[in-house]
């Protein structure tokens, strides 16, 4: 697809568009929240387990309650659980001003729970919204856009983190955090869109309609595969959640307690996950076929940069191997997503995307305290480094197997016809 594609998906969808605006606001004070809450955490206690720590405490909330959230979040208008969503999160932020000492370090994983619980119903609520934003055709588009923006908004929120708080202090990253999320939910009130899933909806129990869910990935084999894919990323994604911060502090340390390199290293990765669906779609297309055969793929080329960022001599060097490695990462992300819109019922995908994150947040909480735990043991931040690399390797080389071959007619429900609107081979 041709870039005037991405902007014209803007243009011609208001909805979509208002959605977008949100979208930038949140996710900029997102990174700027995050960077001054790793250094913060980092200076307040010195532990890698106290940072690992703080990523469970963020993924937990999608392990506990992400099912149920998906249930709600097809039973209700999702309009509105993004709205209520930026409200709570925008209160919640505020907390962690309260944060001056180690005494009262327990008060950020408290508010980090409390603030991704809300989390858990925002992110499906969202991503299942856009395809009531969209046309069919539309959907490979404002995902790319999406991607990109979360690519984007990461290279920038990360380095304007780094300098917040690296310059200012976490305060202000934090005042900054809850302003984006009033800003988020006032364009989100302003959108427009039939949400198509209240249409003709049967009333039953949430357990049944929570097991409805689970009985649809369970025999729809390749959608299953698209919605484990990113579970499969966590297994080295959570340990380099831990290691970027980490290496910006102990490895190459720039800033009050090495927020600037963090900011870089952030910032690199954020420009490797916009640039790697971009590439994707003009070398490959978007036919269902391309975004299949893409997502093994992504994983090796995450390996590839991982193991070089191991072995980085410089700061400079190890943020090109950074963004190397999320060219494959964003790749994956983003094409699973697409898939997954195109190939579940829209009166579902609030369960299955709440699934997805549930597998993700699990996979991520392990891999990431694992890490954590290993670092603060004694192993050295390089050694770690190629043991994240490496764990890109398998599910590369299985998805690749399994995805490769076009799936077969009427085997699997997903399978008898190209998902909504896309063409089997060739590009929209």
């Amino acid at each position: 697809m041709a870039a005037v594609g991405y902007v014209a998906v803007l243009r011609d969808n208001r909805a979509f568009r208002r959605l977008w605006y949100g979208q930038v606001c949140s996710q900029v004070g997102d990174w700027l929240d995050a960077i001054a809450l790793y250094a913060l955490l980092l200076r307040l206690t010195g532990s890698a387990a106290a940072l690992a720590g703080l990523l469970v405490a963020q993924s937990l909330p999608s392990v506990l309650v992400g099912l149920w959230a998906g249930v709600l979040v097809d039973r209700l208008p999702r309009r509105a659980v993004l709205i209520a969503a930026d409200l709570g999160r925008a209160a919640l932020v505020l907390l962690f001003l309260l944060v001056r000492g180690p005494d009262l370090v327990w008060l950020v994983y408290a508010v980090s729970f409390a603030k991704f619980t809300l989390s858990s119903f925002f992110e499906p609520a969202r991503e299942a919204l856009v395809a009531d934003a969209v046309p069919a055709e539309h959907l490979p588009a404002a995902n790319a856009v999406g991607g990109l923006t979360w690519s984007v908004t990461l290279a920038g929120g990360a380095a304007l983190g780094g300098l917040v708080a690296g310059g200012l202090g976490a305060e202000a990253a934090f005042l900054l955090d809850a302003l984006s999320f009033l800003l988020s939910a006032a364009f989100t009130r302003a959108v427009r869109v039939r949400e198509t899933h209240l249409e003709g909806r049967r009333e039953t129990r949430p357990f049944q309609e929570l097991r409805e869910g689970l009985t649809f990935l369970r025999t729809r084999r390749d959608v299953a595969l698209y919605a484990l894919s990113k579970a499969l990323w966590s297994v080295g994604g959570g340990a380099v959640l831990v290691l970027l911060p980490l290496f910006g502090r102990r490895v190459y340390p720039l800033g009050r307690d090495g927020a600037l390199s963090m900011g870089v290293l952030y910032a690199a990765r954020g420009v490797g996950a916009g640039l790697g669906p971009l590439l994707a779609l003009r070398l490959w297309g978007t036919s269902v076929r391309s975004l299949r055969r893409a997502l093994g793929p992504g994983f090796l080329l995450m390996a590839a940069g991982y193991l070089l960022f191991a072995g980085a001599p410089l700061l400079a060097l190890a943020a090109c191997a950074v963004a190397l490695a999320h060219c494959g990462g964003s790749v994956q992300w983003v094409f699973s997503t697409a898939l997954l819109q195109q190939g579940v019922p829209g009166r579902l995908q609030g369960r299955v995307f709440a699934a997805e994150l549930v597998l993700l947040t699990l996979v991520t909480c392990v891999s990431s305290y694992a890490v954590g735990a290993l670092a603060d043991a004694g192993w050295p931040p390089r050694r770690l480094a190629l043991l994240a690399g490496a764990a890109f390797v398998p599910p590369g080389l299985a998805l690749t197997a399994l995805l490769w071959p076009a799936p077969a007619a009427g085997k699997d429900g997903a399978a008898r016809q190209p998902a909504a609107g896309l063409p089997e081979d060739g590009v929209v």
